[in-house]
Parts: structure tokens; sequence; C-alpha cells
């Protein structure tokens, strides 16, 4: 398991360390640097996907992950040199110390230290550099008759794409396969497979949906439906369109957490996009549950109910508060040069935390303030 991460001099981040855990949240203002943790990996991976001994340099751009433009956009303004230091950890004492120099006007930044070197083994054992790392993006697919297909994405890669575009294709592949993680099976599954504990989850948040996902060979597309319990039965199948933006949207990030396993990882942006509340803690539950299990999570996220969710799985024993690490990213008032700042609130094991940030889910209590004034 990926145990820190040291980054300086990339993007709002001039210097910061971070300690991961089993499940890492990552939380702040807009444009506090939240996603940069998340996108020095991503740069990382896709780097080691075009040139595994890195020797042409950090990648900026690819399709696969992210597309950051060029060295200009990625050197922090705050940088004290030109060089992009990223300093990796994990549990088993292996370690790798990525330092990239600076090019402006290019979109691959020149190695400016070589990459040890290091049997193939060494590193694809590692989550993420191999088919057992996932990643969703804040943007994903929005609801729509058909689903790309591609069976080298979600047979040999594993992946669901970074928009879960290939999420119904997965489902319609490996529906009626047990589900491999048992910890993460709900107990209302009406089976041991993985398309009943997707129906179950998602019935959490919108009560008795049922999904159908199926290839449609003709077109070489995939389609979506959703079906509704009643008392006489199920309603007739509605097309992703005509139920709402939350259920397509969630979709992909249930289906990531059911279908992983121990020591894979998980780049999850904004898992709680489009959700009711309730539907925000029940996602804080379940990314709960897979951490605990062994599956290294790292989400950013914008509620408070989701947050909720994870410290209700803490109070009632569904997680270790240890197996969780929350960071809070503001800027630095006091500071002359206005640097970004990580702060670390810690959750005890009745699911408190023993410090609230100007800032950090906080602005419940400051509205509520304002109308009682």
């Amino acid at each position: 398991m990926l145990q820190s991460i040291h980054i300086e001099n990339f993007k709002a981040l001039r210097k910061a360390d971070f300690v991961l855990s089993n499940l890492t949240l990552l939380a702040g203002l807009n444009s506090m640097g939240k996603s940069t943790l998340i996108q020095a990996l991503l740069l990382i991976r896709q780097s080691y996907d075009q040139n595994p001994d890195f020797s042409k340099g950090l990648m900026l751009n690819s399709s696969r992950y992210i597309n950051l433009g060029l060295g200009k956009d990625i050197l922090s303004n705050d940088a004290e040199n030109e060089i992009i230091k990223f300093y990796l950890n994990w549990d088993d004492n292996t370690y790798f110390n990525f330092e990239f120099g600076y090019n402006s006007s290019s979109n691959v930044q020149p190695i400016n230290k070589p990459f040890p070197t290091c049997n193939d083994d060494e590193i694809h054992n590692k989550a993420l550099f191999s088919n057992r790392f996932q990643y969703l993006s804040a943007e994903r697919m929005s609801p729509r008759s058909t689903f790309p297909v591609d069976p080298f994405e979600i047979n040999t890669q594993n992946s669901l794409g970074k928009l879960g575009q290939f999420t119904v294709h997965f489902i319609a592949e490996n529906q009626l396969k047990p589900l491999t993680n048992k910890l993460l099976a709900h107990p209302k599954a009406k089976a041991d497979t993985l398309l009943s504990n997707i129906d179950a989850w998602m019935s959490e948040i919108t009560p008795g949906v049922r999904i159908t996902a199926k290839v449609i060979e003709e077109v070489n597309q995939a389609s979506l439906h959703f079906e509704f319990e009643t008392r006489h039965g199920y309603t007739e199948k509605f097309r992703p369109e005509n139920v709402g933006f939350g259920l397509t949207y969630v979709l992909p990030v249930i289906t990531a957490v059911l279908a992983s396993q121990p020591n894979d990882l998980l780049l999850i942006e904004n898992p709680e996009a489009h959700l009711h509340p309730a539907g925000q803690s029940v996602i804080g539950r379940l990314i709960s549950l897979a951490a605990q299990s062994g599956v290294q999570i790292i989400a950013e996220t914008h509620s408070d109910h989701f947050l909720n969710g994870v410290r209700v799985a803490v109070k009632n024993k569904l997680i270790d508060s240890e197996n969780i690490s929350i960071y809070y990213l503001q800027r630095n008032k006091e500071n002359p040069e206005y640097l970004i700042d990580t702060m670390q609130p810690f959750i005890d094991e009745n699911g408190r935390l023993d410090e609230w940030p100007d800032g950090f889910f906080d602005e419940w209590d400051k509205q509520i303030d304002a109308l009682l004034k």
C-alpha cells in the first residue's frame, strides 16, 4: 500500500507531505490544491505507461488520465527552483524518488534525476503501476441511451474509464460473477453476485431500483435501463435520461468499489456528486467498508454528508479510525507568500474530529448563525 508522497513545486503545492491511509480524504475550498495529490499520481502513472523507465520524462497529457498542458501550467507559482519532485514510499519499504526538470513550452518535462534501476516485478506489483488501479474523475459520463464497449479496457486493464464510460459494459460482462470482496456484500442483496450487490447498494440511494446492463452486439454498444419496485412487482424499464442524473453518475463509483479487492488503489473525485444528502452518506459508508477491507482509496470531496457517512462508519466499528487520513487544504493568510497549508484533523474511535479549521465543512453552522442573528 502507498504510504506517503512528498510533492515539491507542482501546481498549488510548493512543498507538501501526505501520509496516506487505507482511506485518504482531501477537502478544501476551490483551487486550494485538493486535486494536486491525485494529479501527481496520475502523471506518474501515465508517464510509466508511455515510458516505464521514465527516461523520456514526465508526460503531462494523456487521453487515458489527464491533460495538464505545458510545463508553464504545472510549475508552482511559488517554486523556489525549477525541479518538480514526487517522492513515493510504500509500506514494504520500497520508495521511488522522481525528479523532473522544467520546460515551459513542452508537454514533456525532462528527467532531472535518473530513475533507479529495478526489476519489473518491483514496479508492477504496486497497484499504481498495474491493473489494480482505478481512477474516476469528477467529470463522469452523463445519462444516455448507449455506452461504449471496450473488451481490452474491462478485461485486460480492469478499467471503467476515467469518465466511468465502460461501467455498463463491465457490469454486462461480470454481473453474474460472485462478489470477490465479501466484506462489501450488502445484507439485503438477493444473491452473491456483483449485480445483486450493485442493486442493493443503489437501493439505499433510490429505494427499490434495479438495473439492467447488456451489450448490443449489432451496434457494439452497451445499454443501461432502470426499473423500480412497486407493490405489484417492477415498473417498466426506463432509460437513464428519464430517471435523473444521480443514478447514472454514481453507478461507476459503486461498481468500482464493489469490484475492488485488497491492495487495489482507487482515486475518486467527488464520489458524492449529484446525490441527495442521504445518498452521499451511503457512499461514505461503502467506501469506508472497502478501505477497512484493505482497498486503498484516495477521495476528493466537497461533501459534509459524505464525511459524516465516514465518521458514522467509524463509530459503528465498520472502519478503524487509524485507517483514515483527512487533509484540509487552505491558504495561509499569515504567510507573506500566501502559501497553501495542509491541515490534518484526526477522527477518534467515536467518529469525532479533534479540530474544525475555519472553512472545513462548517458552512451550515455559519449560515444558521447568520439566520439567528
